[in-house]
């Protein structure tokens, strides 16, 4: 039995329940109350030791790869747990055997590496039935002896249509949230990027995860999801995955270098020009490849030149590419090999493409792909990092980021 019953008198349930959690934090027993107005008792159950489970949230529909992923990454690490998947959810749950492997996992596994995941947290057990008069003594009492001055307060639903419908609670409910956890101790008084970030994942009215994140290991936009704007003037919808890609995979400190104005690009597939208004946007000169047409405004610009070519064949006409992007609808493998090509070759510094994935199998796909890649980069003594996700402006596909750092022989001038 891990619950403690307690009889006091109705109408005294809330201070009946802030006794006890204080009493039970002062010996290192922590747990949650519930607490039901006029009662006559209150109920505290014991929480076990610390939180042993990993919230990841992903895109409705790929549950089962965002799982696959975890329970490789986590085994790779001698973590072993197993996955528990919804179809359609938008989160992954990945229950450790081992209390202290989630905290572990969290830590030793790079964000960056996974590709399914928006977000990575840990959580303890699910709160259901949170009583509509006193929501938040169970979560801070989820909360306490967890994480103490926590940098900032997430209240988050999935993203469905039906967890949506929460999205209004979870901004009002979030105020007094936010001044219970302060008072407890549990947050600081101020936000801070630099401590642990608290999160509350409501997936259905009165029933939530909570658990923390931390900050260096984990995306810092709410529901991991950049909110962008979609530009008026842009020729596509599809320039929202080019601007959030940069925004993943480019640190913002560095914008200024690496997507520098007067740099020369490639976008083989172009039309209509979507991910090209993103490059001239940051005053770029680009070579528009594609046999389609190119949005006037962009050919207006001056700084698009218009390659009418297929994106397979063409080659660039100088030394000093930076960047090569490309949104083709073809087959993974053509595409990812294309890509290597162009980085062995040192045709350009740095590209970001994406994978169109098959109906089924789609996480061995990325893999394989990337793991091609990178054999291929290997064998021709070039170091670069690659990073790959499934982005928010993504459907089925991956948006993936390559970004040569030297090469055993020869080499671009830029990578003196």
């Amino acid at each position: 039995m891990n619950k403690i019953l307690l009889y006091c008198r109705p109408g005294f349930e809330k201070e009946c329940a802030a006794e006890i959690s204080a009493k039970a934090a002062e010996r290192e027993v922590y747990g949650f109350p519930r607490v039901k107005e006029d009662a006559g008792y209150v109920l505290l159950n014991e929480r076990q030791n610390a939180m042993n489970k990993i919230l990841l949230y992903c895109r409705p529909g790929f549950e089962k790869e965002c799982a696959a992923e975890i329970s490789a990454k986590a085994a790779e690490r001698e973590v072993y747990g197993f996955p528990r998947v919804k179809e359609d959810a938008g989160y992954v749950l990945f229950e450790c055997y081992q209390f202290e492997d989630a905290e572990r996992l969290v830590r030793e596994l790079p964000f960056q590496e996974l590709i399914f995941a928006r977000q990575m947290l840990v959580v303890g057990e699910l709160l259901r039935d949170l009583p509509q008069e006193d929501r938040i003594t169970p979560i801070v009492g989820m909360l306490t002896g967890v994480v103490e001055k926590g940098g900032e307060l997430r209240v988050e639903v999935p993203d469905t249509n039906e967890a949506k419908e929460l999205t209004k609670f979870c901004r009002k409910f979030t105020v007094p949230l936010r001044a219970a956890l302060r008072e407890s101790k549990i947050l600081l008084n101020y936000e801070s990027p630099k401590r642990p970030v608290v999160h509350v994942f409501f997936i259905a009215p009165g029933t939530c995860y909570v658990g923390y994140s931390l900050p260096e290991n984990s995306s810092p936009f709410y529901m991991g999801i950049p909110r962008l704007k979609f530009p008026s003037d842009a020729p596509s919808r599809s320039t929202l995955k080019l601007e959030e890609a940069f925004h993943v995979f480019i640190p913002a400190d560095e914008w200024d270098e690496r997507l520098a104005s007067g740099m020369y690009a490639v976008d083989l597939g172009a039309c209509p020009g979507g991910w090209t208004y993103q490059l001239v946007r940051r005053s770029m000169m680009v070579y528009a490849v594609d046999n389609g047409p190119m949005a006037l405004s962009l050919m207006e610009t001056g700084q698009v030149m218009h390659e009418k070519a297929d994106g397979f064949k063409f080659r660039p006409p100088r030394t000093n590419i930076s960047w090569l992007v490309c949104d083709m609808v073809e087959k993974p493998v053509r595409v990812a090999n294309l890509m290597a090509d162009w980085l062995v070759n040192g045709w350009c510094r740095e590209a970001i493409f994406n994978l169109k994935l098959p109906m089924k199998k789609r996480y061995e796909e990325v893999t394989q792909n990337l793991a091609m890649l990178q054999e291929r980069l290997n064998e021709n003594g070039i170091n670069a990092q690659i990073q790959a996700r499934q982005l928010y402006h993504d459907r089925e596909e991956v948006t993936v980021h390559v970004r040569r750092i030297w090469a055993a022989t020869g080499g671009r001038r830029d990578e003196r």
